[in-house]
């Protein structure tokens, strides 16, 4: 098994310039990390060679494996041209990951953020056609490089382990897998014990986190608190420490006999550094304990 961070852990840092993505992978390799997953937000490789260059080396020179790239994507366009700037702009992302030697890339297929009427199961089949298609395009183009391309339960759109699997019979392609987050489905209110045990089979890359959850009837107040797709109340937590049966979940993981990379993601609000250290700790003896 092969424990890691996504860069996203630290995004206030990267965004504040108070860390560089350099800084970040020379940070994870000090906690023991094996692997970094590049999520770009407070940094951009694609349009700075330089960059992706020093990137490289540096994870050659510290020992880490680059394991995945994440970055948001769309599909769902009213206009043929718009659809193809969308595939455009994904295959230059695709030629990155060759140029710097990563075999993983996840992309959303539609936008994170939707208004709640296009969250419903009629409008995610309206648009089935389009996901499908461009996530065919996208890997059939990586796959010339050996590259895995990947959906994530990721954005209330396609959360739903159905619907996650649904893209993934639509697609067809052996190098179109998901990255499994323990974590999202309870983004739409479906039980991560449910929706990680469907999708495990179908997993390249796995994401833990923790959340802390209040029910629709019984608001919390201030703090960095969102909402799920029907109206309860999530706020990202340190890893072992907040309300999702994170044990269970590890259990169910490895019992799968999964053992690829385990990305963890902190998203809370205590200080980031710290709090994805202890996350770290946590992930490492609770995976052992499991």
């Amino acid at each position: 098994m092969k424990i890691g961070i996504s860069t996203y852990c630290l995004v206030d840092k990267l965004r504040s310039k108070d860390m560089s993505v350099i800084d970040v992978l020379e940070w994870a390799k000090a906690q023991g990390c094996a692997h970094v997953e590049l999520v770009p937000y407070g940094y951009s490789l694609v349009d700075d060679a330089e960059l992706a260059e020093q990137v490289r080396r540096k994870a050659h020179e510290l020992g880490l494996a680059l394991s995945n790239y994440a970055l948001p994507a769309n599909f769902v366009h009213e206009t043929a041209a718009d659809f193809e700037a969308e595939i455009d702009r994904l295959k230059q992302h695709v030629d990155l990951l060759q140029r710097m030697g990563i075999r993983s890339m996840r992309h959303d297929v539609v936008l994170f953020t939707i208004p709640h009427e296009q969250a419903s199961i009629a409008h995610f089949h309206r648009n089935l056609a389009q996901i499908a298609e461009g996530s065919k395009r996208i890997a059939d183009y990586a796959d010339q490089f050996g590259i895995t391309t990947n959906i994530e339960n990721h954005g209330w759109g396609v959360q739903h382990s159905d619907r996650v699997q649904h893209v993934l019979e639509e697609v067809g392609r052996r190098n179109f897998k998901t990255v499994l987050d323990i974590g999202n489905f309870l983004c739409v209110d479906e039980s991560p014990m449910v929706g990680t045990a469907k999708n495990l089979p179908y997993a390249s890359i796995i994401h833990v986190k923790d959340f802390y959850y209040r029910p629709f009837d019984q608001d919390p107040g201030e703090g960095q608190w969102f909402r799920t797709v029907n109206g309860n109340y999530l706020r990202g937590a340190i890893f072992g420490q907040g309300d999702l049966p994170v044990r269970s979940l590890l259990k169910l993981v490895k019992q799968s006999g999964y053992d690829g990379y385990l990305t963890l993601e902190f998203e809370g609000l205590e200080e980031s550094a710290s709090a994805t250290a202890i996350g770290l700790r946590n992930l490492e003896r609770l995976w052992h304990e499991a």
